[in-house]
């Protein structure tokens, strides 16, 4: 974490030791060893403290720390899931031609996996949206280019949510359905 020394850096450029930064914060100065050190982190009455005493904003305070909260989010990871999501629902989609035709376990089996698969999928998109607390598109857009959507819009843009949510999911349906009756068509027209 990049907050210890941030804390370091402030404090040597004060000219400060432990002890007269503890001091000016009201703590002890095994507590603000123990920041530096990383053993403890400060809380948030501390941290305005510090952002004061400091002349930095909270922001410049625990820039690298938000910056690597950032990377631990991870946006890659709901791409790749929504990609496993999307590829596995066609793949899916495009195997229920020949099972149904066929009827053969196997290609049973194959449709069923890659279902199971695209369901796994979503559940991990939905759960991704849920840890970040991103319920519309407006939101994950947001999140994706790091901007900030104000209470207004949050409320804004949830408005309709299952109103689209239901929307969007009898369109994939649709979509899913269309895709394997094209399968099924493709497949009794080279005769199998």
């Amino acid at each position: 974490m990049n907050l210890p020394k941030q804390i370091k850096k402030y404090r040597d450029q004060l000219g400060l030791s432990q002890e007269e930064l503890a001091e000016k914060i009201y703590v002890s100065r095994q507590t603000i060893s123990n920041w530096e050190n990383e053993r403890s982190y400060p809380d948030v009455n501390n941290l305005l403290l510090l952002s004061v005493l400091f002349n930095a904003s909270l922001d410049e305070l625990v820039k690298g720390d938000l910056e690597k909260m950032k990377k631990e989010i991870k946006p890659n990871e709901m791409d790749r899931w929504t990609g496993i999501m999307i590829v596995t629902g066609v793949l899916a989609a495009f195997s229920l031609g020949p099972a149904w035709l066929l009827r053969g376990k196997i290609w049973l089996v194959l449709s069923g996996t890659l279902m199971v698969l695209m369901v796994i999928a979503s559940l991990k998109v939905e759960q991704h949206k849920k840890v970040n607390d991103l319920k519309t598109y407006k939101e994950i857009i947001a999140f994706y280019e790091e901007c900030k959507i104000t209470p207004e819009e949050r409320i804004r843009s949830r408005k309709n949510y299952w109103k689209s949510k239901t929307i969007i999911v009898i369109l994939f349906t649709a979509v899913f359905l269309a895709i394997g009756l094209v399968s099924l068509g493709i497949m009794k027209l080279f005769g199998a």
